[in-house]
Parts: C-alpha cells; sequence; structure tokens
C-alpha cells in the first residue's frame, strides 16, 4: 500500500487543497476459480514522519486494520470470483484518500477499478456502482452493503483517521511547505526552427514551492505558441522550467517572457527580448576582434623590423 501528499495550487502558486491518497496499484490476482488466488502484491512505503499527529495506540489501531484489510482481501476477492464467476488473471485497483478544504473541511474517496475501469465506489455510507459498470458490480456493491462492521471502519478511516492524519503532515512539513525561493529567469536561443525563424528560450531556474506561471508576451497579450517543458527537479530541492516561442525573427523584438511566482510577492519577473539577442553577436565580434589584433600585432612586428634595419645603416 502507497501513500502520497499532493499539495494543491494554481501555476502561481496559490494554495488550494490537500490531499492525501492510500493506493494499491496494481493488485494482480491469479488462480484457479476454484481456489485462492496465488499471486497478490502491496507495495509498502512509510518512515518515522507518517506518524506525525498519531499516538503509540492510534498507530497501532491503524496498521492492526490494514493487516485485517490484507487478510479479508484475498477472501472477499475468492468469493466474488465464485459468485460472479470471473476468470483468473486480472486486476484491481484501489484509490482512497481524503482532501483538505479550505475552512478546516475535508473530502473523502475510495474507488475500485477492475481491468482498468471503474466499478465501484463508497459514497457516504454505502457501496454504490460505478454508472457505466457491468451489471455483476451491483450485485458485489449488495454484497459488501451489507457488511456493517467494514462499512463503518470505512467511515472512520475517511472521515476522521485521513483528515488528522494530513493535519499532523502538514504541521510536521510546515517548514518546507511555507519556503519560498525566489526563480531566476534568463533568455537564449534555441535550434534554429527554419530560415527566418527563431526559437526563443526562457529559462527559469531555483525557484520554490513547484508552481509557477512562465509565458510569452507580446505586451500584455499571451502567445498562443508558447510551449511549456516539464517542470524538471534540482539536487538541492529547488525546480527550473524551461518555456519556449517559435517566431519569425522579425517578429521577436517586441516580445517578453514574464514569470510570476509565489516568491515574487506580485512582483513578475519580465525580461525583453531585444537586450537578449546581443548574445547573437558575441561570435562574430569575438572573431572580428581576434582577426583586428592579429592585424595589429603583425604592423607591430614589421614596424620593429623595419626600424631595425634602419639603425644598422646609420
Amino acid at each position: 500500500m502507497c501513500a502520497g501528499v499532493r499539495v494543491g495550487g494554481d501555476e502561481a502558486g496559490s494554495m488550494g487543497g490537500i490531499v492525501l491518497g492510500l493506493t494499491c496499484l496494481p493488485l494482480f490476482m491469479q488462480g484457479d476459480l476454484g481456489g485462492p488466488p496465488e499471486k497478490m502484491t502491496f507495495e509498502q512505503r512509510s518512515g518515522p514522519w507518517a506518524r506525525s499527529g498519531f499516538s503509540e495506540p492510534q498507530w497501532d489501531r491503524l496498521q492492526q486494520i490494514l493487516r485485517v484489510y490484507r487478510r479479508s482481501f484475498t477472501r472477499d476477492v475468492r468469493e466474488f470470483v465464485k459468485m460472479l464467476r470471473l476468470d483468473y488473471p486480472f486486476e484491481i485497483q484501489l484509490s482512497a484518500g481524503c482532501e483538505l478544504c479550505p475552512g478546516n473541511t475535508s473530502e473523502s474517496f475510495f474507488h475500485v477499478a477492475f481491468q482498468g475501469k471503474e466499478i465501484m465506489s463508497f459514497q457516504g455510507t454505502h457501496w454504490v456502482p460505478a454508472p457505466d459498470a457491468p451489471s455483476w458490480a451491483g450485485r458485489a456493491t449488495k454484497e459488501l452493503n451489507q457488511d456493517q462492521g467494514t462499512r463503518k471502519t470505512l467511515q472512520w478511516f475517511l472521515n476522521d483517521t485521513c483528515p488528522q492524519f494530513v493535519r499532523g503532515l502538514l504541521e510536521a512539513g510546515k517548514s518546507e511547505l511555507e519556503k519560498q525561493v525566489k526563480p531566476e529567469a534568463w533568455l537564449a536561443t534555441g535550434p534554429h526552427p527554419g530560415p527566418g525563424r527563431l526559437l526563443l528560450v526562457c529559462h527559469v531556474s531555483g525557484f520554490h514551492p513547484k508552481p509557477v506561471w512562465v509565458m510569452w508576451m507580446r505586451g500584455e497579450q499571451e502567445q498562443q505558441g508558447t510551449q511549456r517543458d516539464d517542470v524538471l527537479p534540482h539536487a538541492d530541492g529547488t525546480w527550473y522550467l524551461r518555456v519556449t516561442l517559435d517566431v519569425e525573427a522579425r517578429e521577436a523584438a517586441s516580445l517578453s517572457c514574464r514569470v510570476r511566482h509565489s516568491s515574487l510577492g506580485g512582483q513578475d519577473i519580465i525580461l525583453h527580448w531585444e537586450g537578449s539577442h546581443s548574445s547573437t553577436w558575441l561570435i562574430p565580434v569575438a572573431i572580428l576582434g581576434s582577426l583586428l589584433m592579429s592585424g595589429c600585432v603583425g604592423c607591430l612586428v614589421l614596424w620593429c623590423r623595419k626600424r631595425g634595419s634602419y639603425q644598422g645603416i646609420l
């Protein structure tokens, strides 16, 4: 069973919902119709941080419930295979968790998928078949709803334990979640996309948190051809983003790259292309300078040789 926490937010870094997801993806079931599954795999990840906000008795109770769930899951699947006349092998996917919303409220979810398609979910106090689920999903939910003990345990986990768990994680990681590191940005050109065209590149690096908004602009108008790469991590926990725009060379002069991030306090970074394309002249200027320097040195050597010959005559 895997646990993950996602901190929601928009691209500019505004905080949204906080989501904890507990998933088992995938559970491969193989075996004969008349016997127990031969193979069931879980991926388990946990650490000391996961106990945040939980006392020892609470943590022990949660672990015990998960162990019971693992044992009963095999039994339940075997019974459903017999009742519904399903064939091995098949794949079951579970996704359960909760989301902390503004106002200290929470929303929970528990979804079950069969062969990659959702078949049922736990809503409120009961199991409900998915609208486009196969007909046998209705029979399965009816059977599951007869187990009142398991339904009460699910309500406790989704409505009480999960939100408390997320709040504890947020408290433990408060300093990390609130850390703000300003981005650095610079402009460059990429590989030439074609005759008379330029690939403008806006690099944004070293920012935290991850959400960021970067756009090529013409005045106040966003350029729809802007291409955004994936946000990539640095080793120090900050992030990097590359945003490009393919344009005609004669239209590049009035463009700018705008960067919006929560660490900037509402003061966007704006880089105008006019001051950036000078780098394209760097190599020619360097070559010209080198040629001029070589010419000057040659003239000096020639002058010195001629002067030496005159001194010999005098």
